[in-house]
């Protein structure tokens, strides 16, 4: 068993410029696992960068409103929307809100530098 707080987790800027703190990762912490979770965030006003993974990734809001663009598609998202993107889907969000955007990201399999590219 390991229990984490979200605390103990160091945030940084990913390569699409969410603020990310990975939550489990098993190349990181040593678990029997196929994937990652991460929690993030996006402040008002801001956009990440389009970006493309060879993983698959599930995403649940817990604050905030927006919009996330998937393949072309706008798709609006607010506390409690859940969202699934193919491996190779064309990605970005954008915080369209006055508050924090906030979700936890699921990748499988677990995520790796190699296997992300941003787009612009």
């Amino acid at each position: 068993m390991l229990k984490v707080t979200l605390s103990e987790r160091p945030e940084f800027l990913a390569g699409d410029h969410t603020r990310l703190r990975e939550i489990f990762h098993p190349a990181k912490h040593h678990l029997q696992l196929g994937y990652s979770l991460a929690h993030g965030t996006l402040d008002p006003g801001q956009r990440s960068k389009r970006h493309v993974l060879k993983s698959s990734e599930v995403y649940y809001f817990i604050a905030g409103r927006g919009r996330f663009l998937l393949n072309n598609r706008e798709i609006p998202i607010e506390a409690g929307t859940t969202l699934y993107v193919p491996p190779g889907g064309e990605q970005s969000l954008e915080n369209t809100g006055s508050q924090v955007i906030e979700f936890l990201c699921l990748v499988d399999p677990a995520w790796k530098m190699e296997d992300e590219q941003v787009l612009e």
